[in-house]
């Protein structure tokens, strides 16, 4: 809960419409909820962007968990490895205009989303 409000505040900040602002909610929501439930935990950051006149928002999400073997894989939808649908993944990038993952086995995964004005 504690991240979407972050995040709209940031969103707010940044000027996004309530569309921009929505998907960049559901995106970090959704990632959240992965970072709990596949990585065990992890930490996340949210930022407001200013490049000049361009404004928008960052989210990295960082966890220590067991990492995503295929992310090719992942990022398909239907791909789950859990209860869910298996659209989280790939949605949140698709409602992101910057998206990058990195995984290492045994190690954890790393995502970062950025929605910009």
């Amino acid at each position: 809960m504690r991240i979407r409000q972050l995040v709209r505040a940031a969103a707010l900040q940044a000027g996004l419409s309530l569309v921009d602002q929505t998907k960049i909610i559901t995106a970090a929501s959704e990632l959240a909820r992965n970072t709990l439930d596949h990585g065990g935990g992890g930490d996340a950051e949210v930022q407001f962007l200013q490049e000049g006149v361009r404004k928008g928002v960052r989210i990295a999400f960082e966890d220590h968990g067991p990492g995503i073997p295929d992310i090719d894989r992942a990022l398909q939808p239907g791909f789950t490895t859990g209860r869910g649908m298996g659209l989280g993944l790939g949605g949140a990038r698709q409602l992101s205009n910057e998206f990058s993952i990195s995984s290492e086995v045994g190690r954890g995964t790393r995502i970062v989303i950025a929605r910009w004005k």
